[in-house]
């Protein structure tokens, strides 16, 4: 079996188009492969369903993620059969409106809006993971009705404007354009004595309140899909999703780049000099000890494996950078003065390679000699 072409390159788009550039690319080609423009071509039927698997995919954020990432084998069991014409010509006409005729317009009760909410969560709730629960104000069916819209007792009236059709046609010759029923918005029926508390609108809104588990490892702006908790469909249809988009605030401590996570950790002057046991705090709140050798220097740093993020589908965790800063005391006692002063004196008679170095460049350049670094 021949190998599938890729979706970008079927809809002739770069992979960083916006949704509006694929939309314009899936109109074009539609059109152009459209079967009843080409009345008895296989080949153009094959590749008006080529293009149309391929904007189906595009144009969902999901599928698009996994076919960036994987490729078309991380979309199996994932696309509808598009082997049946009714699923081409159900997405081409919930497109264009239904064209020519013989194009078929989704029929049916419309499945429910999804609906994203904005979740903020600090670092620790964001590398660890945690249960939320969130309040969302969302549209269910009327429980009062039913969802049918009308008043007990009571049922709607066939539409005499589609005859119950739901969508009328409009213009003449080859290009008659289908549409939406204007007379009762495309639900066939109309209803005469509508339910009081909905007043025939089917549904109500409400907020529910629902539990969402965060895996560990996300990040600002990535997103969770919650399957079934958008707004309700029409009777007979699904809900549609909702979509958590994260927000992490900054942390006091811990600065995440990726995976790995830095923390700058002030050491006295003694301590760098001579040495020393430390204790590096950790986002899962456990310290590790560690060992500094003599003379370390402010802004030296080193990692502690595996103590920064997980990676949010692996699990694979990244490192915790140290930075040491070596702080200078602004409030000395007598004592530390003392004893300064004469490290200070002996550092007058032995003086360091790096800061003889800096010295015998800077007398150079008062001397008006070339440095031997620029002599190079």
């Amino acid at each position: 079996m021949a190998s599938k072409r890729d979706y970008y390159e079927v809809l002739a788009v770069a992979r960083d188009a916006d949704d509006e550039v694929i939309k314009v690319a899936y109109r074009r080609l539609a059109m152009k492969y459209h079967p009843d423009r080409n009345p008895g071509d296989k080949q153009a039927e094959v590749k008006f369903k080529e293009v149309t698997e391929a904007y189906e995919v595009l144009r969902d954020p999901d599928k698009r993620h996994r076919y960036d990432r994987y490729g078309h084998a991380g979309l199996e069991g994932q696309l509808p059969n598009f082997g049946s014409p009714d699923s081409v010509m159900d997405l081409f006409g919930e497109l264009f409106g239904g064209v020519f005729g013989g194009g078929r317009m989704r029929r049916g009760p419309q499945p429910g809006r999804d609906l994203q909410v904005t979740v903020e969560l600090d670092l620790v709730e964001a590398v660890r993971g945690v249960e939320r629960q969130l309040t969302i104000p969302r549209e269910e069916p009327c429980g009062q009705c039913g969802g049918t819209g009308c008043k007990k007792g009571s049922k709607p009236v066939t539409c005499r404007r589609c005859n119950g059709q739901g969508v009328v046609l409009q213009g003449q010759g080859f290009f008659r354009i289908q549409q939406t029923c204007p007379g009762c918005g495309g639900a066939g029926a109309i209803i005469t004595d509508p339910c009081p508390t909905c007043r025939g609108g089917r549904r109500v809104s409400v907020e529910r309140t629902i539990t969402v588990k965060v895996p560990a490892g996300v990040d600002t702006n990535m997103r969770l899909r919650v399957t079934g908790e958008g707004e309700a469909g029409m009777p007979g249809a699904p809900p549609g999703d909702l979509y958590c988009v994260f927000r992490v605030r900054r942390h006091p401590l811990f600065h995440r780049d990726n995976l790995d996570l830095h923390c700058e950790i002030p050491i006295t002057f003694s301590l760098a000099a001579l040495g020393g046991a430390i204790e590096i705090p950790t986002i899962d709140g456990t310290p590790v000890a560690q060992t500094l050798s003599r003379g370390v220097q402010s802004g030296d740093e080193f990692r502690l494996k595996g103590k920064g993020v997980p990676h949010v589908e692996t699990g694979r965790k990244g490192d915790l950078v140290v930075h040491l800063r070596v702080v200078t005391p602004r409030n000395l006692t007598k004592r530390q003065e003392e004893l300064l002063r004469e490290l200070e004196e002996i550092d007058a008679k032995q003086v360091p390679p790096e800061r003889r170095s800096w010295l015998d460049r800077v007398r150079e350049f008062f001397a008006g000699e070339p440095t031997r670094q620029a002599e190079k």
